[in-house]
Formats: structure tokens, sequence, C-alpha cells
């Protein structure tokens, strides 16, 4: 099966087409067959140059000339600011404007698509369904919101007949789709300048359940409270199939045992009245989780369990989760994307595990000032999880600074944990105290969704030095 281009999209321009998401669209639009452009606030990324491989046009920066007048469609982000000089220069020549989400939704058009949707975990479940479908010789096309091995590896157009998406709440975007097979992972309390309550995040995806299409069916997450609740809300309906996932006895695929060894962990469960059991290759409980949720969306597509059980031992990690950057002078420097409590909860605790007596140092750079306005506290209190942290300034992402919203909260929550924090408000500094702080044996941990993973290299050079 080969997908023609989505309506008007043979000639698309995309506005900040090195983001994650937004590349992924542009490349597969690419290998479709699409005379594809778009601008970058980085035109020299490794992401840019990934692209351009693909015959992709990429300007650095933003401005009016950059956009072709004869675009079929300019795509963009929530991100994107309505004051962007090629927004407005759309505008003059008529040239419509796509949300991004649409665009993701047009390329899905035809195939059977699986969501994958939670407020954390959706990247490496992705990655997880992405890389084991693949091992199969099913070949799908997947949209990942994270590289898996390479720059440019976060989407691929498939002659499979399996699109595997990663569905977006944030913006409530991932209303756009309508897939055979979604997955909830989890539902709490987040992206703050677009929910205002719990309920409005349990409303969100209860509408994204009404999205999938008769006959279809949905995983969630048994024993996470806000998963549970999604569950509870559309049991009964018409059409839909639930299956729940956990370590609770009554769950319908039944995790009964998750074996930390080292840096992977074994994991056991019960499906359809039969033991399986199967390796991963990241560390941690949630991570085990997420490759159970993976298996039960592929089985829920017809693929046979001990098959995709096995397939799922070849995925080896996504860039910024849980990934080691390397090693010098002993120490070794791992990166994590987690920049949400129960994001640095899970990857310190699994850490932990795999580290045995190593001491575990990190140097987290806070996402967003709403986010730290509602949850600095909690950030503070994972971080007493740490041997010592060292906290950076607030990483603004898209965002204006809000008076009083400092990384001080995250500092003054963590010393009340009787953590060992230090703030530093200068990151080219970092390295040099990293340096100062680490001892052979330990394990250095950058954390964040901003820039810090930027410093692993630097600290690695720092530590060799």
């Amino acid at each position: 099966m080969k997908p023609g281009l989505p309506t008007a999209m043979e000639r698309p321009h995309f506005i900040g087409i090195g983001g994650a998401g937004m590349s992924g669209i542009a490349k597969i639009l690419a290998q479709r067959g699409g005379k594809v452009a778009g601008s970058d606030a980085r035109g020299d990324s490794e992401t840019a140059e990934a692209l351009r491989a693909h015959g992709v046009t990429v300007h650095g920066g933003h401005a009016a000339g950059h956009l072709a007048a004869d675009s079929t469609c300019v795509v963009v982000s929530s991100a994107i600011r309505a004051d962007n000089p090629e927004l407005a220069r759309a505008a003059e020549l008529g040239i419509p404007v796509v949300h991004r989400s649409d665009a993701l939704a047009a390329l899905m058009d035809g195939l059977r698509p699986i969501a994958v949707a939670g407020t954390h975990g959706k990247t490496t479940t992705t990655s997880m369904l992405a890389v084991s479908l693949s091992a199969l010789g099913l070949e799908p096309s997947y949209a990942i919101g994270g590289d898996l091995d390479a720059p440019g590896s976060n989407a691929h157009h498939g002659q499979g007949d399996i699109f595997v998406a990663e569905a977006d709440e944030s913006d409530r975007s991932f209303h756009k789709y309508t897939p055979q097979v979604a997955i909830i992972l989890n539902a709490e309390l987040d992206h703050h300048a677009n929910y205002a309550s719990i309920d409005e995040i349990h409303e969100s995806f209860e509408t994204f359940v009404g999205k999938i299409v008769p006959g279809g069916t949905l995983v969630v997450a048994h024993g996470q409270e806000g998963a549970a609740e999604i569950a509870r809300r559309v049991a009964g309906r018409e059409g839909l199939t639930v299956v729940t996932y956990g370590e609770e006895e009554d769950a319908d695929i039944r995790i009964t045992k998750i074996t930390p060894r080292g840096l992977t962990s074994e994991v056991t469960v019960i499906l359809d009245g039969r033991m399986l059991t199967f390796t991963v290759s990241v560390p941690g409980r949630h991570y085990a989780h997420n490759a159970v949720a993976a298996l039960a969306a592929g089985v829920a597509l017809g693929i046979p369990a001990h098959n995709l059980a096995s397939a799922l031992g070849k995925y080896t990690g996504v860039k910024r989760r849980l990934q080691l950057k390397g090693e010098a002078a002993g120490v070794q420097v791992i990166d994590s994307y987690a920049h949400h409590p129960t994001e640095m909860n899970a990857d310190l605790e699994a850490i932990r595990g795999a580290a045995g007596d190593s001491r575990i140092l990190v140097v987290f750079q806070p996402h967003l000032f709403s986010r730290t306005q509602e949850l600095g506290k909690e950030m503070g209190q994972a971080l007493a999880l740490a041997d010592a942290s060292v906290v950076l300034d607030i990483y603004p992402a898209r965002e204006d600074p809000v008076p009083g919203v400092t990384s001080e909260i995250i500092i003054t929550a963590a010393r009340a944990e009787g953590a060992d924090v230090t703030a530093e408000h200068d990151k080219t500094a970092v390295a040099d105290v990293i340096a100062g702080m680490a001892k052979p044996g330990d394990l250095v941990l950058t954390m964040g969704a901003g820039d810090v993973t930027d410093l692993g290299p630097a600290i690695l050079a720092r530590l060799s030095s």
C-alpha cells in the first residue's frame, strides 16, 4: 500500500519545521513525493540536515520571503505566534493555514492508525511499537515526538497499512485523529495554559476516545487513576472494546513480575490465560508498563502476542529517554527528557534501581513558567531522590516570564525534603560544577525538556580533561 499525498499538501511550507512533531510530518510528505519547504530558528541543526537529505528546503530564521508564492498550504503548530512574518505573508497570499494535527490526520487516512496518548510516556510507547512492528516486517508508517537512533529518525513512510502516531493532548489536537486502536497511558494535570482543572483533562481524553472508529479498541492503564477514570466514563460504549493492563489482578493483561537486570528489565504477563515473558531493553517499572501497553495495542490489531513480545526486545531506547551519552573518568552521563514530576520520579527511580550503590547527580532545567508555577513544589520533591542536584533557570520555550515564578520554587521545595541542591544561573558553568562534584562510579543525569540536553557532551569533555 502506498497512500498518495493528502489534498492541497503537494507543496507545503512548515513554519518551525525543526520541531519534533513538525519535522516528522514534513519527512513523510517528502517521502510520499511532496515538494516540502519550511523554516526554523536553527537552520543548521541536525534535524534540518536530515530533512535536506530527503530533498526538503529548510530556511534558517523566519522571514516573509521564505514562503514561496506557489505553496499549497502553510503548516503550523500551536507554538507558532500570530505575529510570525511567514504567517502574515500566507494571509496576504491567501494560502490556507493547516494545523500540524490536521496534516498528521490526513497522513493516516486510509490506514489502520494506532494513536498513543497520555500525559507522559507517549514517545517511548510509540517508539516501541514502531521498532517492534518494523522488526516483524510489517513496514509501518510512524510519527514520533523524538528520534530513535539518529536525527530525522522520528518518522517514516512505510509500505504497510499500520500508522503509529503520538497523540498530543497538550492543545487538544489529538481530537483530530480517528484511530483503530488508542492507548491512554495516564491522564494527569499538566499544560496549565490550556487546562484549568483535572476534570478538563478527563473531558479532553474522553473526547479523544470518542474518535476511535466503530469496532475499535481502547488500551488503558488499569492502575493509573486518571486513565482508569477515562475507562469508567466510556464503559459500555457500543462498538468500543476496552482492554486494561497493569499489575492489578483484575487487569485484562496482568503484569505479574518485573525483574530489573541492570539497564534492562524482564517482564512477565498473563494474556488470554497464558504466561508470556519478554525483555525490555530500558530500565524501570514505567518503561515495562509502556511495553505492555504496546503489546496490547499490537494484539488488538491481530498481531500474535508471542511474536510481538519477542520483537519488543529490539527496542533499545529513544533519544533523551534515559539515553546514555557517554562515560568519562569513571562517570556515566545519561540524558532524560523528564520535566513533569511523575516523569522525574519514574526516571530517578529507574536509575536508582540500576545504579546500585552509585551516587546520582542531577542537572535539572525546569520547562515553562506555567508548569513551574503549578508543579514546582512536586519537582523539588522529586529531586530529593537524587544524591545531589544542580538546578538551572527556567527554560521559557513559548512562554513569557511570570512575575515571581523562578527556579527558587523548586529549590526551596527540594531543600525542605533534605535534598542537596545547588542553584546555577549560568548554564556554561555547569560542566565545571559537575566536574567538581563527581567521583568515579557516579551517574550524572541531565534532565528537562529544554536545551539542558546540550550539556551532556560538555560535561563529558570537562570530566575527560
